[in-house]
């Protein structure tokens, strides 16, 4: 709410509160009191006007003085002026020569000469502004009928006096144009209503409709269209009814734009154009004789999946599973680390080098279905169709990528996580979790769609198998602090390998309470975590039990290097000495 500095007279003391202090307030107050028990005092304008324009501001300034008996008081307005700027808010009285008020006071002449320029005197310029005001409310700014009351106007002001209302006064000219055309329609419809009820009581030869319908001619005033009653109230319409209005108003606009939009989209994904920018109609890419052969070679034979019960389709990957879980735990058992002389490249070190040989078959992959004439074989084993599940595809789509970022996130993942695991459990342990992970991971991926998703469903990737690794590696340091970049700073303790483990879950359980879909193999990544969590377990098991079998051999040895060396010594002393001849 604006301050603003009032010269007022005696009377208007009443039109706000002064805000004063001390002792000025104190002669303020006994001047107004005084005020009260004289008369009117009329103030001698501060701006005279001539027939041509507004004299010098300055000039009379200097010589005007105000015979009001109050000083110069600060005064806080109490009331604000809102232009009407919405149709439904339009009064029954509106006429287009008269127009809507824009301000609560009108321009002055040195206002309008700012706007227009000096040869518009002010009278003129606020009635055609209140003029055009009324028109962006009521929507009849394009309307010819009515442009005879602006007509003494210049195109150049009718322009500039739209730029001033739409800068100063903004209005939703679109939204108050539609309602407006909505209402003509509607009186049309009415008007052609009753013609037709008339006419059916000239041709019956009566004289007018009965007393109970009878009709009176309306007279549309200029600008405006007669508004029925939509109240039964004998009060009429309230401020109620006029905002509910608004909002029904507002409400179908926005419906309207938005099944406009939606048409527009279902034209436009129709007709393949996707782009707002695009005009020419796009074909589907015909693809080559080439092209045409290789996908007819991978693409299946079968009209519907085989019709079989769920557990004869999941049956030959369980066994799969199963013989992989236990080819992990042999291999983990009985692998030996090769000497230096026997590797493949002896100057990596074994945690790279069995991660870059991993990342190299995920890539390789990777590039394969780029390849055309692989795609049959690749559609076979390299990802797990729910329709036609095969054994081995358990093992070829945990090395399966078709899109290079999934390919490179589950590929940093794999190099961040697995070297580290790698040096701590060794590469029989690593590539065991590794596998068993995968194997797993989708061995319940496949369970969820053929029992639950639907058959409609593949899956691929490595993802189940570097969950796998990631929860393995957390395990082992489940009750070790973590720190980021050095963060959070000593001495505060940094989050627990468990901390981890729980926000891994957490992320994977908020999407399945979420609406929204996606392509995310939620529990092939659960499946991933269980055989990473446990494998981890039962290495650190075994490798605490050779720990010990190893310490245990050693003490026996220590013990037995011991002996012998005592049997040495008493051999020793039993022994005669040699004589020394004479």
């Amino acid at each position: 709410m604006s301050i603003f500095l009032l010269y007022p007279p005696a009377s208007s003391f009443r039109l706000g509160v002064p805000v004063v202090t001390g002792n000025f307030g104190k002669s303020v107050i006994s001047s107004a009191v005084r005020s009260f028990s004289t008369g009117y005092h009329p103030t001698t304008p501060c701006f005279r006007y001539s027939s041509r324009a507004a004299t010098n501001p300055s000039r009379v300034l200097t010589n005007c003085r105000s015979t009001s008996i109050l000083p110069l008081v600060p005064v806080r307005r109490l009331s604000r002026f809102r232009a009407i700027t919405h149709y439904t808010d339009i009064p029954d009285s509106y006429e287009d020569t008269d127009g809507l008020p824009f301000r609560k006071e009108d321009l002055n002449q040195r206002e309008v000469n700012k706007i227009f320029g000096p040869h518009l005197p002010a009278q003129q310029a606020n009635k055609l502004l209140r003029i055009l005001h009324g028109r962006r409310v009521a929507g009849t700014l394009e309307d010819p009928n009515l442009q005879v009351n602006t007509a003494h106007f210049s195109k150049a002001d009718k322009a500039k006096a739209l730029e001033y209302l739409r800068t100063n006064i903004p209005v939703d000219e679109v939204i108050n144009a539609g309602l407006r055309a909505e209402d003509e329609l509607k009186y049309l419809e009415e008007q052609e209503q009753k013609g037709k009820v008339g006419e059916q009581y000239e041709e019956t030869g009566l004289h007018g409709p009965p007393s109970d319908t009878v009709t009176k001619k309306v007279e549309v005033p200029m600008g405006r269209l007669p508004k029925p009653s939509k109240s039964d109230s004998p009060y009429g319409i309230g401020v109620f009814d006029r905002i509910r209005a608004q909002n029904i108003a507002k409400r179908e606009a926005e419906e309207k734009r938005l099944a406009e939009e939606q048409k527009k989209r279902e034209e436009e994904e129709a007709l393949g154009n996707i782009g707002t920018l695009q005009t020419e109609i796009q074909k589907p890419k015909e693809l080559s004789p080439f092209m045409q052969k290789w996908v007819q070679r991978a693409t299946s034979d079968l009209k519907e999946p085989p019709k079989m019960k769920a557990w004869e389709r999941l049956l030959p990957s369980v066994a799969m599973t199963i013989l992989i879980l236990a080819g992990c735990a042999a291999f983990a058992v009985i692998y030996t680390p090769p000497r230096r002389s026997s590797r493949l490249w002896p100057d990596i070190p074994p945690a790279a080098a069995t991660c870059l040989a991993l990342i190299g078959i995920n890539l390789t992959v990777w590039l394969a279905w780029r390849l055309p004439p692989l795609w049959g074989l690749l559609n076979r084993y390299f990802i797990v169709v729910a329709a036609t599940p095969r054994p081995f595809q358990l093992l070829g789509a945990m090395f399966s990528h078709q899109s290079f970022s999934h390919t490179i996130l589950n590929m940093v993942a794999l190099w961040f996580f697995g070297t580290r695991l790698h040096d701590e459990v060794g590469r029989g342990n690593f590539l065991a979790i590794y596998f068993a992970s995968g194997a797993l991971g989708f061995m319940t991926s496949l369970a969820n769609l053929v029992l639950f998703r639907g058959l409609e469903f593949t899956t691929l990737g490595a993802s189940g198998a570097i969950y796998g690794i990631v929860a393995a590696f957390f395990w082992l340091h489940k009750y070790d602090e973590f720190k980021l970049f050095g963060y959070p700073p000593d001495p505060m303790s940094g989050p627990q390998g468990l901390a981890f483990i729980g926000l891994i879950l957490g992320l994977h359980v908020i999407p399945l309470f979420s609406k929204k879909g996606h392509n995310i193999d939620i529990a092939s990544h659960m499946g991933g975590l269980l055989a990473g969590a446990v494998g981890a377990d039962l290495v650190k098991k075994h490798m605490d039990e050779k720990a010990r079998i190893k310490a245990e051999k050693l003490k026996t040895m220590g013990a037995l290097e011991k002996a012998i060396q005592l049997k040495e010594t008493s051999v020793d002393k039993t022994l005669p000495r040699p004589t020394t001849g004479r």
